[in-house]
C-alpha cells in the first residue's frame, strides 16, 4: 500500500489510506486513490514495474478505465437486438406459477399467460420474462418436467403472438435447451451457472444472451441471516468471477448482462446498499439489469403488503436508473413506463 501511495503522489494524484499503512503496523487496507484519467493511466505504468502483486493492481486499474467507459452495448437475441445504455429497457415478469411471492396463481393457465403478456408488451415492456419456479424466499425446487409443462407451452404460443423478445427465468439447462428451441432469445439465470452444470455449454452451444444474478445461498435458505462484510464489493467480485467462468465455458462476454440480484440473500441495509452503490457496477464493463418489483425491502421500508408496493416499486425504479441501472424487471409494465421514461428524459437533460 506504502509503494501505491508513493506512486501515485508522485503523479500529483491524492490517496487515503488507514493508519496503519503509515505506522507499518497494519497487515492490510483499503486504499482510495483520487486522481484524473491521465494520472490513472500513468499509474497503471509504474505498477506494472512494481512488486507485490502491484503489476496484477496495474492491469485492474487498467481494465477499470476501459469497463466505466461501456456506457452502450448492442446485444443480439436471435432475430431481434436490444439497445443498452440509451433508453432503460423494461423487462415484463411473466410467472406461470401458482406460488410466485407477487402475482401466484394468476397467471398459471395458457390463457391468463397469453393475455398478460399481450398486456405487457402492449403497455411498453421490451422483454417478456417467463418463469415457471418461484424463487421467493423458503420455496422448494420444482420438478424438472412440471416447469417444463408450466413453460413451454406458454413460450410456444408467445413467439408467435409477440413481436418482442423472449426470456427464460430458471437454472435448468434442460428447460434452457427446450426454451431456446422452443423461439426464446435470452436466459435469466439465478444461479448464475453453478445450480446446473450443464447450463454453460447449453447457454454457449446457443449464442444466447445471459443474465448473471447474484444470490446467497439457494432459495430455500437465501433468507436465513445473509452477511457481508462489503455487500457491493462482494458482489462484485462474484460477478467478475462468474463472467470469467462464462468466458471459459465458452460464452461470449459480449452477450452477458449483471444482475445484483435484489432480495436474494440480502437483509434490508444490503438491499438499500446496493441501490445506493449500483454506479460501482460499472466498473464490471456490463450492462446491468436490477429487479426492485414489489420487494420485500419495500414491505421492509413502508411496512406494506406486497399487494401495496407500487409506489415503493417505482421510487427503487427511479434510483435505479439515476444510479447507472440499464434494464429494469417489473411487474407493473405500464406504470414502471412513464417512470422510465419520465427519468430517462431527466439524464438525457444532463
Amino acid at each position: 500500500a506504502n509503494i501505491l501511495k508513493q506512486e501515485a503522489l508522485s503523479l500529483g494524484a491524492e490517496v487515503a489510506t488507514s493508519r496503519s499503512v503509515v505506522d507499518l503496523k497494519g497487515k492490510r487496507s483499503d486504499v482510495l486513490l483520487l486522481g484524473t484519467e491521465k494520472q490513472y493511466r500513468l499509474l497503471v505504468e509504474k505498477l506494472k514495474r512494481q512488486p507485490f502483486s502491484l503489476a496484477e493492481i496495474a492491469e485492474e486499474l487498467k481494465n477499470l478505465l476501459v469497463n466505466f467507459k461501456c456506457k452502450r452495448w448492442k446485444i443480439e437475441c436471435g432475430k431481434y437486438t436490444l439497445r443498452l445504455g440509451g433508453r432503460t429497457l423494461i423487462m415484463g415478469i411473466l410467472n406461470v406459477t401458482p406460488d410466485s411471492f407477487a402475482d401466484g396463481g394468476r397467471y398459471d393457465t395458457l390463457d391468463s399467460a397469453l393475455l398478460q403478456a399481450e398486456r405487457m408488451a402492449g403497455e411498453g415492456a421490451d422483454i417478456i420474462d417467463v418463469g415457471g419456479e418461484s424463487t421467493r424466499p423458503g420455496t422448494r425446487p420444482v420438478p424438472l418436467q412440471e416447469e417444463l409443462r408450466r413453460t413451454i407451452p406458454v413460450i410456444k404460443r408467445l413467439v408467435k403472438r409477440i413481436n418482442l423478445p423472449i426470456s427464460i427465468d430458471t437454472y435448468k439447462s434442460r428447460v434452457v435447451r427446450e426454451a431456446l428451441d422452443s423461439g426464446v432469445s435470452l436466459v435469466n439465470d439465478i444461479s448464475a451457472l453453478r445450480m446446473d452444470k450443464g447450463m454453460a455449454g447449453v447457454v454457449s452451444k446457443y449464442k444466447a444472451p445471459l443474465i448473471l444474478m447474484h444470490m446467497q445461498g439457494r432459495p430455500g435458505n437465501m433468507q436465513k441471516n445473509p452477511k457481508y462484510e462489503d455487500v457491493v464489493g462482494e458482489i462484485i467480485s462474484f460477478l467478475k468471477e462468474r463472467i470469467a467462468f462464462a468466458k471459459e465455458e465458452g460464452i461470449d462476454e459480449a452477450r452477458i448482462i449483471i444482475d445484483p440480484g435484489i432480495g436474494f440473500g440480502k437483509k434490508k441495509e444490503h438491499n438499500l446498499e446496493i441501490f445506493n452503490r449500483l454506479s460501482e457496477f460499472k466498473s464490471l464493463g456490463r450492462p446491468i439489469l436490477v429487479g426492485p418489483s414489489r420487494k420485500s425491502v419495500i414491505g421492509d421500508v413502508l411496512g406494506l403488503p406486497v399487494e401495496e408496493r407500487l409506489e415503493g416499486t417505482a421510487a427503487l425504479v427511479a434510483a435505479s436508473i439515476l444510479n447507472g441501472t440499464d434494464m429494469v424487471r417489473v411487474h407493473d409494465v405500464r406504470e414502471m413506463k412513464q417512470v422510465v421514461g419520465t427519468i430517462d428524459a431527466i439524464l438525457r437533460e444532463q
